[in-house]
């Protein structure tokens, strides 16, 4: 009978049980959390400060046509991707909705439930969260490229800052698009609202365009705005402080990349709760 070898010790992975060392392990991970978070406020406090004194000394903050190439990357180029998502977002809502208010008569409130849902919460959020897996991935990636190739410290030592010259263009982008492309995603689902409310509930075009101007109001459309442009600038601040931060060769870059878009996620679904609970205690 063969005997039976003894695992080594090197290859049992020892759970800790002092609890010193377990608090002292759960205090690293608030610290680096907390770095995180530090790093990443004083990355975007930096930015803007910058460019509002390049402004202000009457210089150019960044090209024109940098910022022009990054806004139709991430605005025109995203607005197929934005609309089809949410087309057959907004089809299935309103199908699956539209199927159990039908059991009580009350089939009509769908237009306007679909209308308020993707204009105050789903269109900003379902936008930002493409534009973080599409646009900041790449973001990341290109930034993490040239910090790995020594690219960015080439700008510097041509008295280049890159923060200038390379996060601005990309954050403006961000910032200035992300509330046009949550409008095209909720105008994308009220028309496939639309389809359905005419084809499978008989609500005919015109009474339809009337239950929804009666549902919106002026505050639903300003929340899902301001929660846009706070969206745009997180992804974009995400992205290129995840790019410039690249350390260990192209391994590196695929791990700054991926942590990009993971915490460009979480972060736009974080605020989005905190934003909402802020905004229904304060602006009931």
């Amino acid at each position: 009978m063969a005997a039976t070898r003894e695992p080594d010790e090197e290859t049992i992975a020892v759970i800790p049980t002092n609890p010193v060392v377990v608090l002292q392990g759960v205090g690293q991970l608030g610290r680096s959390f907390l770095g995180e978070i530090g790093g990443m406020f004083w990355f975007i406090i930096s930015t803007i400060a910058e460019t509002f004194d390049n402004m202000r000394r009457g210089r150019a903050p960044f090209r024109s046509s940098s910022f022009f190439r990054h806004t139709e990357r991430a605005g025109v180029g995203s607005v197929p991707l934005v609309a089809m998502v949410s087309f057959f977002l907004g089809l299935t809502m309103a199908l699956l909705t539209g199927y159990q208010l039908q059991r009580f008569g009350t089939e009509r409130l769908v237009p306007g439930l679909v209308a308020i849902a993707f204009t105050r919460e789903l269109g900003p959020l379902l936008t930002g969260i493409m534009l973080a897996a599409r646009i900041g991935a790449a973001f990341t990636a290109e930034l993490g490229t040239m910090q790995v190739s020594e690219e960015v410290e080439a700008i510097e030592a041509m008295g280049i800052s890159p923060l200038r010259f390379l996060v601005a263009p990309r954050m403006l982008a961000l910032f200035a698009l992300m509330p046009c492309l949550s409008v095209i995603s909720s105008l994308a689902a009220i028309f496939a609202t639309s389809l359905i409310s005419r084809g499978y509930f008989n609500i005919a075009w015109v009474y339809f365009n009337d239950l929804v101007l009666h549902s919106l109001l002026i505050r639903d459309i300003v929340t899902g705005i301001a929660k846009s442009f706070l969206f745009g600038l997180l992804i974009g601040a995400i992205a290129c402080f995840r790019g410039l931060n690249v350390k260990g060769g192209a391994s590196g870059v695929g791990n700054a990349t991926t942590s990009s878009v993971v915490t460009a996620i979480t972060a736009v679904i974080a605020f989005d709760t905190v934003f909402n609970v802020v905004y229904v205690i304060f602006f009931p």
